[in-house]
């Protein structure tokens, strides 16, 4: 059974526009941000390029999204906009991510620095260690 060229021509538009926001959003990150995100995702950094250029047909895997939301820090219409065209690429992968994977929120009270640049690296190495912690304890399971 092959698949309707159109539907697959559709799929490949709405990836090639969720990997363009994603494109997009990290292009006006603050330098190493896609080198966090693919450590953060245990990654090469050749992979952060393949799953945010349209060019390649790799998709990006449904549990990492919530790593790519925090470390990229998308702005919530970005965010909608992103899991739209997600899902018309990949219609039902959110929803199984979803039911996998539970994410809850964590507060830390932490010494102001003094400075915002100093303070905002604070806040993403913290951020980076919780995701990796998480993720060696899920791989333990």
């Amino acid at each position: 059974m092959s698949a309707d060229p159109e539907e697959i021509g559709a799929e490949a538009s709405a990836m090639a526009e969720y990997k363009g926001i994603l494109q997009r959003l990290l292009d006006n990150r603050p330098s190493g941000t896609r080198q966090r995100l693919a450590h953060a995702l245990g990654k090469n950094r050749s992979f952060i390029t393949q799953i945010t250029n349209a060019s390649y047909a790799v998709p990006i895997p449904a549990p990492h999204l919530e790593t790519i939301f925090e470390i990229a820090h998308f702005p919530p219409l970005e965010k909608q906009a992103f899991l739209t065209a997600y899902d018309r690429a990949h219609p039902g992968r959110l929803q199984r991510a979803h039911a996998s994977r539970r994410i809850r929120t964590a507060s830390l009270h932490v010494p102001d620095l003094g400075d915002d640049e100093r303070n905002r690296r604070l806040d993403q190495m913290l951020t980076d260690f919780a995701i990796q912690v998480a993720k060696l304890l899920e791989n333990e399971k």
